[in-house]
Parts: C-alpha cells; sequence; structure tokens
C-alpha cells in the first residue's frame, strides 16, 4: 500500500500534547490586539484541544501525527 500524504497546512495548525490530545490554537490573537483587554489577549494565547467530533477529520488529514 503506498504512503499517505500528510495535509501540510493542517499539519502546522495542530499537534498532539504529551498526554495524547490533539490541541490547536485560539482564533483571534494575530492583529486588532489594542483594544483586547489583557486578560483576553493572555486566555487566547493558550492552546485548546480540538473538539472530539472534529478530531476524525484531523486525524484523516495528518494519518502520522
Amino acid at each position: 500500500m503506498p504512503k499517505l500524504k500528510t495535509n501540510r497546512s493542517a499539519a502546522k495548525r495542530f499537534y498532539v500534547s504529551g498526554s495524547g490530545k490533539l490541541m490547536r490554537r485560539m482564533a483571534g490573537k494575530s492583529h486588532l490586539l489594542s483594544h483586547k483587554s489583557k486578560r483576553r489577549k493572555r486566555v487566547l494565547s493558550m492552546d485548546t484541544e480540538i473538539f472530539k467530533g472534529d478530531q476524525a477529520r484531523i486525524k484523516h488529514l495528518i494519518p502520522y501525527l
């Protein structure tokens, strides 16, 4: 069976944590930051787990994750 290609855009956005969870960055931290509160920016800078319903799709895009 041939090798599977990894979707490179997905590989740059998602990763597996040390405990095995699929993780992603939160949106809204790239620009227009001056009017956002310090707390909001701090919370947005943390990574979060991918929704359970989307994990199968992400694993399909990154087969060797």
